[in-house]
């Protein structure tokens, strides 16, 4: 038996968002940004805007970080749409579709009118060739398969020219969501027939979005450019055909302070990356400041339990007790940021409130690591009996502007209590390197952009990306694998809250596999005269609906 999803949304999915959001407590809406949307809008202009980091790979299938899947964004369409007000999902690419009874079988109903920008047609063929890319990989082409979201993919069947059929070895209630997300642009034929590091050049893009790339200088800008006669924008977007922009240049400044003069100076329209000091100033001024919380699993320090001493339960629920919620609220945060109250955003359908089980507790954390046999040092930080400090290794990345601050903040409160936690906050190119040296790091910091709860087994589940090390041996590998597997097991509402909030609790109680930061947020400061700025689901910005005033 199959189920037809037609129109805006898929009802059940909408109502396991709804019903999350009632659980909780929390309406998607009051997370997600608003912007200067007055006056009728005007076509035309450049919209000059500023990033922190550098869009190095633009492939929209492998470009994963922030300002690489900023770009592809907005050169790449998808066949399903999350709304990133009320995250249901919606037809894009695909008018409708029907999932089986087993959440294995998911058949594409799609759009007859869309081109690519190198005027082929998108067709069945078009959706099965991305798709056998994205599940298997092609070694002989260096694409590896995004396993960590489409595990247990089978295959897909051309059914007719405007039908395929994706089939996979499991349940996978997160699917759908994940063929919404930044890497499942569909792109064309002579693109997917390229080696990895050639489909990722500018000129070698061939995608159905409303953005072309036409310039593209590492570390300086990347210039994107109107494409004339897109007309498949979803239903609830502000409009539909061209984009009102006729370009868009994303320029790299990396120092915070720069960008924000650049801004003042009128040398940019729009900054990403605001840092936090200037939030209130640039508002006082008449800039707008558009915030938008980040969907999916919180920065976070993820503990590696393999490795000495973070293999000790004891050590990970100190570090969990250890530092100040309110501190990090009172003196890093602004409003546009969170405190964790879980391992997952609010924004995500399925999230559940801990914040009462993620206090301070200083004390509490002294007695777990006496009762486990750290005692105090000399010099303050705790040894064990055989006289090996309390000494934890941390990798981030240093491209959102809180991390740094936070973190010190956090060692500074976990030093009272005897830990020493080693920082090493990194560019992206360093983290990335630097993240390959096995046994190096305890703790591991970054987070994870998706509004499904499938989000968890695909960080933390062993037979995934397995980001605590839970190793073979390991007693807690099997409840591990089931409790993370449920939640992609159902699209009932109910039973996926359920599954859901005990996988949360598994990480963040049962077995200390992460403790939770702040949930991050993009920032965005605007001229007045740009209106609708705005996001995507998972808070990349997107230009589609955005124009400037002229004159």
């Amino acid at each position: 038996m199959t189920r037809r999803f037609v129109g805006r949304a898929t009802a059940l999915i909408a109502a396991t968002a709804a019903a999350a959001l009632v659980l909780t407590g929390c309406a998607a809406s009051q997370s997600v940004a608003s912007s200067n949307a007055g006056g009728d809008p005007v076509p035309g202009g450049t919209l000059r805007f500023a990033v922190l980091d550098a869009p190095a790979n633009l492939d929209p299938h492998s470009g994963s970080s922030y300002p690489e899947s900023l770009i592809t964004s907005n050169i790449s369409d998808k066949l399903v749409y999350q709304n990133p007000e009320s995250g249901a999902l919606e037809p894009w690419l695909a008018t409708s579709w029907d999932v089986n009874e087993n959440l294995t079988e998911f058949t594409f109903h799609l759009r007859n009118d869309v081109t690519f920008s190198d005027g082929t047609p998108l067709t069945a063929d078009s959706v099965k060739e991305n798709f056998d890319l994205l599940g298997f990989g092609n070694k002989e082409l260096g694409v590896v398969p995004v396993s960590a979201y489409w595990g247990g993919y089978v295959g897909t069947e051309v059914i007719d020219p405007s039908t395929v059929k994706v089939t996979l070895d499991k349940p996978s209630a997160g699917f759908l969501q994940g063929l919404s997300m930044y890497f499942a642009g569909i792109l064309g034929h002579s693109t997917l027939q390229l080696r990895k590091e050639d489909r990722a050049l500018p000129q070698n893009i061939v995608a159905t979005g409303p953005f072309v790339v036409t310039e593209h200088v590492y570390q300086e800008k990347t210039v994107l450019t109107k494409r004339e006669g897109y007309n498949w924008a979803p239903a609830s977007r502000g409009h539909n055909g061209d984009a009102y922009l006729d370009s868009v240049e994303v320029v790299v400044i990396p120092e915070a302070g720069v960008r924000t003069g650049a801004l003042r100076a009128g040398e940019v329209d729009a900054i990403l990356d605001v840092n936090t000091t200037d939030e209130a100033p640039l508002r006082a001024e008449g800039y707008q400041i558009v915030p938008q919380l980040i969907p999916g699993r919180d920065i976070a320090f993820d503990f590696k339990t393999d490795l000495f001493p973070t293999n000790q339960l004891a050590v990970r629920e100190a570090v969990k007790l250890g530092w100040s919620r309110d501190a990090l609220a009172k003196t890093v945060l602004t409003d546009s940021y969170r405190p964790s109250s879980s391992v997952v955003s609010e924004r995500v359908p399925g999230y559940a409130d801990f914040s009462d089980q993620l206090v301070e507790d200083q004390d509490k954390a002294r007695q777990i690591l006496e009762q486990a046999g750290w005692k105090q040092g000399p010099d303050g930080i705790r040894v064990d009996a055989d006289g090996k400090t309390l000494t934890l290794s941390l990798l981030a990345i240093n491209n959102l502007v809180i991390n740094k601050p936070a973190f010190e903040l956090i060692q500074q409160d976990l030093r009272d209590i005897g830990v020493d936690l080693q920082l090493q906050v990194l560019p992206i190119p360093d983290y990335q390197a630097a993240s390959k040296l096995q046994g190096k790091w305890n703790i591991q910091v970054f987070n994870t952009s998706r509004s499904d709860v499938a989000v968890l087994e695909q960080t933390y589940s062993p037979l995934f990306t397995n980001g605590a090390n839970i190793t073979p041996d390991n007693p807690v590998r099997q409840k591990a694998i089931d409790t993370f597997r449920a939640v992609n097991e159902t699209l009932d509402p109910a039973q996926r809250g359920a599954a859901a909030a005990a996988a949360q609790d598994f990480v963040l109680n049962e077995e200390v596999l992460s403790v939770p930061v702040y949930n991050p947020a993009q920032v965005t400061a605007a001229n007045p005269k740009v209106h609708n700025v705005g996001y995507e689901a998972q808070s990349r910005n997107v230009f589609y609906d955005t124009w400037i005033e002229q004159g």
